[in-house]
């Protein structure tokens, strides 16, 4: 039987877990109150398209196994870095933007990168926007179930 391995293109089924039980998402949706996604997530082992832990759990996994791992902040999105959220002046926001917190917007560097940031505080002179992401910082828990290798 044929274990998935470094290089194999993989379907997975998994419900993402924070440490208080909290399901912050899931392939598979039952009654629950998570941002679910459509169908299995594919992704090529070992290619850094997944955070390193989720890569590493289904390394050597086989066809419906099922998984369940914790992931540290280490192999999952990394510890909060405070330097990554700004203070921006509300005259720098696009004309006739309104900013929510919440709100998503897509930053551009001046070397063209661009990157998603979330607004988290709103004053009348300025907004709060913050680079990390929404998962930094925290441990993870998943349930994995691989479906398909090839």
């Amino acid at each position: 039987m044929a274990q998935a391995k470094k290089g194999d293109r993989v379907k997975v089924h998994y419900t993402g877990r924070l440490e208080d039980g909290s399901v912050f998402d899931s392939s598979e949706c039952g009654d629950n109150d998570c941002d679910c996604s459509s169908g299995p997530l594919e992704f090529t082992v070992g290619a850094g398209e997944v955070i390193p832990g989720f890569d590493q759990a289904v390394e050597g996994m086989f066809i419906d196994e099922t998984r369940s791992v914790h992931i540290p902040v280490e192999e999952a999105y990394g510890e909060r870095v405070e330097e990554m959220v700004a203070q921006v002046p509300r005259s720098e926001l696009p004309a006739g933007m309104v900013p929510e917190v919440g709100q998503h917007l897509e930053v551009t560097q001046e070397d063209g990168n661009a990157f998603q940031v979330v607004i988290t505080e709103v004053t009348d002179d300025q907004v709060t926007i913050d680079a990390n992401h929404p998962l930094a910082g925290r441990d993870l828990n998943f349930d994995i179930r691989l479906v398909e290798i090839g």
